[in-house]
């Protein structure tokens, strides 16, 4: 199995980990600044890691790069992810991605003919959530003969939280406004509908975390919306996060940071979500301990009588490893569904949905196999 791995940062390195433990012969860490793919490289510690200095977006290089390997990773900012997934079709490589933005994904899936007629396989959102969260969803869909309601809950804090926001960066400030910017698709009455992100706040307990809310956010339901309507009646996402968090996003969306026109501010233009994106990565803390939870709850008619199901999950990282939480539970769940494509036990060929194409069961086996302590069952 021969794998490329696009961008070399925090995600990058970690699902690069994943392959090399789990057979790949070749993983090439393809950044645009050599010195990061090299220091990925050095962290691997394995002759079969392979630094490359790699400009994303530049179609003739990636292209080269991409006829080498098996499956290509997308491990950068997702608006680059379009033009990756046809230079995969065109070099007849398997190709996956992060994702995160609903637009970018729309854009993919409408390459199926494109990549079926090429013999390979897109799939796009294979990361946390959108990704790992998805297939629980769709799995525990599956287990219901007739299923109400589905809610997914995801969320990645750091364990000691600090004032203002009591959050820290865990992952791209982009991605991270993305979500909270733009709206949520959910399922209500058994239509898909937008919702307004930041909105729609719950309080949830996890036992020995305490009181968390959690809030519509965009991209972490993806398309389950369309691939699960007509088997589930109410769907929607929510991103967890600590008390009071989702009241202080608002306020400087309120203020016009999140917009997409430019500010005058004292005869100077600015891009809002620029400056705000600038403001997370000052203050935000970026390395201190995380840990990720995900809790995934569905109810309905199962053998006949109503039944809900959850299923739970608490991660802390793996500090010797050097790998935090929002690594392992993003980039294992991607390298798994990778190593799946290069193995043929993903058969589907097109741009699939990944929770129409993963299988379920194998892939919760994977999971565990890497230490995730899923807590499920039935009440």
């Amino acid at each position: 199995m021969r794998f490329l791995v696009l961008g070399a940062g925090r995600q990058g390195r970690a699902a690069a980990y994943d392959m090399l433990r789990h057979g790949a012969a070749e993983v090439v860490l393809a950044d645009q600044d050599r010195a990061v793919a090299e220091d990925a490289c050095r962290w691997l510690a394995r002759p079969e890691a392979v630094p490359l200095a790699l400009d994303a977006g530049d179609p003739g290089a990636v292209l080269q790069a991409m006829r080498r390997a098996d499956v290509t990773l997308s491990a950068v900012v997702y608006r680059l992810n379009v033009s990756l997934a046809r230079a995969a079709i065109e070099a007849g490589c398997h190709f996956l991605d992060l994702g995160g933005n609903n637009d970018v994904v729309d854009a993919e899936l409408a390459l199926d003919d494109e990549a079926r007629r090429a013999g390979i396989t897109i799939v796009p959102d294979t990361g946390l959530a959108p990704g790992m969260a998805n297939v629980l969803g769709a799995r525990a869909v599956a287990l219901f003969d007739r299923a109400e309601n589905l809610r997914i809950r995801v969320g990645g804090l750091p364990q000691r939280p600090k004032p203002p926001l009591q959050y820290q960066l865990t992952f791209s400030v982009h991605g991270l406004i993305n979500e909270y910017a733009e709206p949520a698709r959910v399922l209500r009455g058994g239509r898909e509908v937008e919702a307004p992100s930041l909105a729609d706040v719950e309080t949830l307990e996890f036992p020995r975390i305490g009181t968390l809310e959690a809030f519509n956010t965009s991209g972490g339901a993806s398309t389950l919306t369309r691939t699960l309507r007509g088997r589930v009646t109410n769907l929607d996402y929510k991103t967890i996060r600590y008390p009071g968090h989702a009241e202080k996003m608002r306020l400087l969306f309120d203020l016009g940071l999140a917009g997409e026109n430019p500010l005058d501010a004292g005869g100077v233009t600015l891009a809002p979500r620029r400056m705000l994106a600038t403001l997370l990565e000052r203050t935000l803390p970026h390395d201190e301990p995380d840990m990720v939870l995900v809790r995934i709850e569905a109810d309905g008619i199962r053998a006949g009588r109503p039944a809900r199901y959850r299923l739970e999950l608490v991660d802390r990282g793996d500090p010797e490893a050097g790998l935090t939480a929002m690594m392992r539970t993003t980039a294992f769940p991607s390298a798994i569904i990778a190593e799946m494509l290069a193995l043929g036990d993903i058969a589907e060929r097109g741009a699939r949905p990944q929770e129409l194409c993963v299988p379920h069961e194998p892939f919760v086996a994977e999971l565990r196999a890497r230490g995730f302590d899923f807590q499920e069952g039935w009440t």
